[in-house]
């Protein structure tokens, strides 16, 4: 605990490093004058750019580190959080609104993991960020958000309405526009539903949290009736089947899966079909009859 400083208690920003030390700027701020490490936290505005401060189902407080470009390192604040309790320093949380924030107490540092998330104004580019999972010492005074997803040792698995427009990129990125190539991807997804539906087949996207991971993936499409899970692009280049490719491989590990498909608008050049074929996917494109083609892998292909 700060002496003389009560959880619950809002004060200027600057007023709190005039008392304790700490850097004034950025979110974690080791003191060479006290024996603490400062952080702070401001969840409503990291929300807007893919940053998930908040609670686990297990009452712990995940904080993201620092560092604005590339992957973060554990080094700096990141390194003083982590090393706090060898070093003989308390860890203290602060709640940011503008210059004034209201401290939080006192929290240990219980472990810390990886994820996802885009460079500060760059929501185009992704890189890694470390999380910390913080134990709170003493009450916590004031409402904090929960995380929209907690890490489990357990995947999750859940379907989820085709009308829910997530992806992994609009998870990390919620502040990025759609591109166009997305919007005709939807608009690809949208036709091929309508076309299922009618054959009355019942379709949903499939929702799936991997194991010690605090982000979703998402499918395009999974056909309940058939089993068949979807990853559709809307163009048929090398690069766009081999990113759809990768990612049946990456959330397919989780799927009760009998097929796994590339939705695509038109029927891709023989070496990419062949590419696919290899990895034991199918290809499901429309024709210039507006119809539905599919060209199945070799049986000895197939998975």
């Amino acid at each position: 605990m700060l002496p003389g400083l009560t959880p619950g208690e809002r004060l200027p920003r600057r007023e709190v490093h005039a008392r304790y030390g700490g850097r004034q700027q950025g979110g974690i701020g080791p003191s060479s004058r006290t024996n603490v490490v400062l952080f702070f936290t401001n969840p409503a505005i990291g929300q807007q750019h893919g940053y998930y401060d908040g609670w686990d189902t297990n009452g712990l407080f995940h904080y993201v580190g620092e560092g604005q470009r590339g992957d973060q390192q554990l080094t700096q604040g990141n390194k003083a959080i982590l090393n706090h309790a060898v070093d003989g320093r308390t860890l203290e949380g602060f709640l940011a609104n503008g210059p004034t924030v209201t401290y939080l107490g006192e929290f240990e540092l219980v472990e810390h993991y990886f994820t996802d998330a885009h460079e500060t104004g760059d929501p185009t580019t992704l890189r890694q960020v470390v999380v910390f999972k913080l134990r709170p010492l003493t009450r916590v005074p004031v409402a904090l958000p929960n995380l929209p997803f907690s890490p489990t040792s357990q995947p999750r698995v859940e379907t989820v309405p085709v009308e829910e427009h997530h992806t992994e990129r609009s998870f990390v990125s919620p502040d990025r526009e759609p591109y166009e190539l997305e919007r005709r991807e939807s608009a690809l997804v949208t036709r091929y539903k309508q076309h299922l539906l009618r054959e009355g087949h019942t379709v949903s996207r499939l929702r799936v949290v991997p194991p010690g991971e605090s982000q979703p993936l998402y499918s395009d499409l999974w056909v309940e009736t058939t089993r068949e899970l979807i990853e559709a692009k809307s163009t048929v280049t090398r690069e766009q089947l081999r990113m759809a490719v990768g990612q049946l491989l990456d959330y397919g590990r989780f799927a009760d899966a009998k097929t796994h498909a590339i939705l695509v608008p038109s029927r891709p050049r023989p070496d990419l079909l062949a590419y696919v074929h290899s990895a034991g996917i199918r290809v499901i494109y429309q024709d210039k009859h507006q119809g539905w083609g599919r060209e199945d892998p070799p049986v000895d292909e197939a998975p």
